[in-house]
């Protein structure tokens, strides 16, 4: 059944604190675009999201919330109306996609901290009713924001991993439950269905079977109980982090598989199963097979299915001491939050862990990295996403890091740059996004530093297009002091539930 959450098992205190404001002077009903003056960016580098060769000296009309003019800028003509960007030496790319995020509820951190990011737009896997508000309002153009994509809650077994610890979850017990919460999550405005860990093989097949009756798409991680290669043949489009993925590209499966098997998880007992499966994740990065694994990524391939690495997430997973290489982000965040996200990381992460795990999991992290390169270069196609929510994983901020990741994993730069962009476009149907072309929505970042040179440029955000609408150098910097300032007013809001995929326990 449907679990709703307790306001004492949170994320972290809670995030939110308030609505309906501005966005360092850009007004919430202009945030949406379509209604403001014309944008030109003129003189620029122009990196377009296809993989294309990059145009220099090119320039960017904008109106009416679309592009109406991309071209060398000898032969562009700027309305007389545009504001204008002075765009020498500068870089536009595509605004940025975050294809896993958990949103928290304070409309006055998370979307600001997004767009100022260049993060126009996310997929939410949180599935609460105050997210599919934001994404409507934010559709409607009543609140500044990147567009969103919003899951259903989590639907997961019995018992579920999830039980008392503040994420939305639907507990099915059997086929005929796991159908009738699919049926629900659709009526109540879910744009997808998310699956989670506990599921069993009826269960999960169908779901699979009422998201195809419905249309509708699933994705999630991969259930203890359903290998990889079945996830993909059933229709699941998605698979987050890496995890138990790996197994099916080890040597030793069919022990692994037993040995999971036999992993026995009371409810809300995350940790738990984070320990008990930390020795198969092990087994499975040290026999990974590398003529199995062409055969596995070969059959996602072929049915179409993407895979979410998360590698953000998972170097706070396996390299806790790497949290204070971005301290100083930590002053966008309430006090409440950041205790929270130590609590989470002590409670869920580290708890249990031994000194031998601690070198284990460092190994963990780069054979993590391996498999992501060895998935990309046998053509599964792959999304960036940040599990931005969960412990030390900050909005905005954190997509740049999963580039950088990807690009460790051996990724161009460019192919880093469309896991953000264009791929993910193309995931989500929104068939006029994550390129720079004549007639698609004007997403744009305007960078002060060539990404294809050094993929940690994409951070040195300049200026943002969203749906048309500028926000300009100036405005983005009031925009973060805005936030700064309102983390640190102590102001707490009325909060949502953890994030659906690792619960954020409150602080002790």
């Amino acid at each position: 059944m449907a679990k709703g959450f307790s306001r004492r098992r949170v994320l972290g205190a809670g995030m939110g604190i308030g609505a309906g404001i501005t966005l360092g002077g850009l007004p919430a009903a202009h945030a949406s675009g379509g209604t403001g003056p014309s944008v030109a960016i003129v003189g620029a580098t122009v990196i377009d999201g296809t993989g294309a060769r990059p145009r220099r000296d090119m320039t960017v009309v904008v109106r009416g919330g679309r592009i109406a003019d991309v071209g060398a800028a000898r032969d562009v003509r700027v309305p007389g109306d545009a504001e204008v960007v002075d765009g020498r030496g500068k870089f536009v790319v595509p605004g940025f996609i975050d294809s896993h995020v958990h949103g928290s509820g304070q409309e006055q951190i998370d979307l600001p901290l997004f767009l100022a990011n260049g993060v126009t737009t996310v997929r939410d896997m949180n599935g609460q009713a105050p997210l599919y508000d934001w994404r409507d309002r934010i559709a409607a153009g009543t609140l500044s924001g990147p567009r969103f994509r919003v899951a259903s809650s989590i639907i997961d077994g019995n018992p579920s991993l999830l039980a008392g610890l503040g994420a939305p979850y639907v507990e099915v017990a059997d086929a005929a439950e796991a159908r009738a919460a699919v049926r629900a999550a659709v009526a109540g405005g879910a744009d997808f269905i998310k699956v989670y860990v506990r599921l069993t093989p009826a269960a999960y097949h169908a779901i699979a079977d009422e998201c195809r009756r419905l249309g509708v798409t699933f994705v999630g991680h991969t259930p203890d109980a359903v290998p990889l290669t079945e996830a993909s043949a059933a229709g699941q489009r998605s698979f987050e982090h890496v995890y138990t993925n790996w197994f099916a590209t080890s040597s030793r499966e069919a022990e692994i598989r037993h040995r999971l098997a036999r992993i026995t998880v009371g409810a809300g007992e995350f940790n738990s199963w984070f320990n008990q499966t930390h020795p198969l994740e092990v087994l499975a990065a040290r026999s990974f097979d590398p003529a199995r694994a062409r055969t596995v990524f070969a059959r996602l391939a072929a049915d179409g299915a993407h895979q979410v690495p998360t590698l953000t997430h998972h170097r706070v997973f396996d390299l806790p001491e790497s949290v204070a290489l971005h301290e100083d982000r930590l002053r966008y965040l309430p006090a409440a939050t950041r205790a929270g996200w130590q609590a989470q990381l002590e409670q869920v992460f580290l708890a249990g862990r031994t000194p031998q795990d601690v070198v284990e999991h460092r190994e963990l992290f780069g054979a993590r990295v391996r498999w992501i390169d060895a998935a990309h270069r046998a053509g599964v196609p792959v999304l960036a996403g940040t599990d931005t929510g969960t412990a030390y994983v900050y909005p905005g901020f954190s997509l740049h890091d999963e580039l950088a990741n990807l690009v460790e994993a051996s990724f161009s730069p460019m192919r880093a740059l469309q896991a953000a962009t264009s791929a993910p476009a193309r995931f989500l149907g929104l068939h006029d996004v994550g390129v720079v072309r004549r007639a698609a929505v004007a997403d744009l970042a305007v960078l002060d530093a060539d990404p294809l040179a050094d993929i940690r440029n994409t951070r040195r955000v300049h200026a943002v297009v969203v749906r048309g609408e500028l926000i300009s150098a100036e405005r983005r910097e009031r925009m973060l002091r805005d936030v700064e300032a309102a983390a640190a007013s102590g102001v707490l809001p009325a909060r949502l539930a953890g994030c659906a995929c690792t619960p954020v326990l409150p602080a002790a």
